[in-house]
């Protein structure tokens, strides 16, 4: 199990709709950090941890940043601390995305909601290898979007919009098509939108990012147990993914 440290906080801020942007400094979690992995942070007052993706490195300034959306006492008191307070956070947790796909030359990036934040740090990770990136963001509405002119400092960006106030109006798989052709995917988001994009693009290769509710974190108390087809017939979100081969995983 991974120990607990003490991060500090350099800033908080909205930067959306109740979506809120924290930044954090630690040397060995800036250091061992990669793209899909999260921390697993310790609200005050709560006794469960809440497992909050990584959006962003920087290993040069020791940062890394995290993005959250407030929907419950646990988020909002994560959302009350200030510039030079600390978070109890353990981490880096679960395995992120698999980078070593050496003959990848375009990707097709994926996310709804706040399952976009993984992708910015990996679509940052793949600009660097010289992967062309093209990224489909699906939110609620124009107020809920966020990171949509930094994806677009890197590659080609769609927006899509329940509502049609910005972007395109319907679904992330109306624009799939649109995109082009590429040689991977990777998409996160809720259940639902990944059922959809898993079964439009059965038969291309990529990988899924799951979020969930988890209890201890380290694979202990089976509370985010997935299905898939291996010998036990099950996998433990938070520590053999949260990141699966997007056909390896029964959703």
């Amino acid at each position: 199990m991974k120990e607990r440290v003490d991060m500090t906080i350099l800033s908080v801020k909205e930067i959306a709709l109740d979506t809120m942007e924290m930044t954090l400094h630690h040397p060995y979690i800036a250091a061992a950090a990669k793209p899909g992995q999260f921390l697993y942070v310790l609200a005050e007052g709560h006794t469960l941890r809440r497992p909050i993706s990584i959006a962003s490195i920087d290993s040069e300034q020791e940062t890394v940043t995290i993005l959250f959306k407030i929907i419950g006492d646990g988020t909002r008191c994560l959302a009350r601390l200030k510039p030079g307070m600390t978070l109890d956070t353990v981490g880096p947790s679960g395995n992120g995305f698999a980078l070593q796909e050496t003959s990848l030359q375009t990707a097709l990036l994926i996310g709804g909601g706040i399952g976009v934040p993984p992708l910015y740090g990996l679509a940052h990770a793949l600009h660097e290898q010289g992967v062309n990136v093209k990224t489909i963001l699906g939110f609620q509405s124009k107020a809920h979007v966020f990171y949509k002119e930094r994806f677009e400092r890197i590659g080609q960006t769609y927006v899509v919009t329940d509502d049609g106030s910005l972007g395109h109006h319907g679904l992330v798989t109306d624009i799939v098509d649109e995109a082009g052709e590429f040689d991977y995917y990777f998409s996160c988001g809720p259940v639902p939108m990944l059922k959809a994009v898993t079964h439009q693009l059965q038969d291309q290769p990529g990988s899924i990012s799951l979020e969930e509710r988890m209890g201890c974190g380290t694979g202990a108390c089976l509370a985010c147990m997935i299905r898939d087809d291996s010998a036990s017939g099950y996998k433990k979100i938070c520590s053999d993914g949260p990141v699966f081969g997007a056909n390896g995983v029964i959703l």
